[in-house]
């Protein structure tokens, strides 16, 4: 059976959410010294990109319907969505950079919600089972 189209409803929300913060305005993100020492926005993006992947995988996950290679495709999406967004920032954000690190992070978060998302499938399928 396929997940509802409402079931992905958080993932929408999160998505919006995640492009908001990509694109608001340099001046508008609060600066502070000691985040920068912790690499605070690393993590920040880690999570935004993790929290896609896992929301975005979490319908077909709980209607046992998704695969590995469903789940990497959602990741490879994610990623390349990343990329595109350090694009965004580039040439049509105000006040934010292009930052390889940044998309580093956005692929790191990907990968982590890839993790998570497999774990869970594997849970679903041994609790089926």
């Amino acid at each position: 059976m396929k997940p509802r189209l409402t079931s992905f409803i958080p993932a929408a929300i999160w998505f919006v959410i995640t492009t908001f913060l990509l694109v608001i305005p340099g001046a508008d993100i609060p600066k502070a010294n000691f985040l920068d020492e912790i690499y605070f926005d690393k993590w920040v993006h880690i999570g935004l990109f993790a929290g896609l992947t896992f929301l975005t995988a979490y319908p077909f996950i709980s209607k046992q319907v998704a695969s590995k290679k469903l789940l990497i495709k959602i990741c490879t999406s994610f990623i390349i969505y990343g990329v595109l967004m350090e694009f965004v920032q580039k040439f049509w954000a105000s006040e934010r950079t292009f930052d390889g690190w940044d998309m580093l992070a956005d692929a790191t978060g990907c990968c982590a919600g890839f993790l998570v998302s497999n774990s869970w499938r594997l849970r679903f399928i041994n609790r089926k089972g």
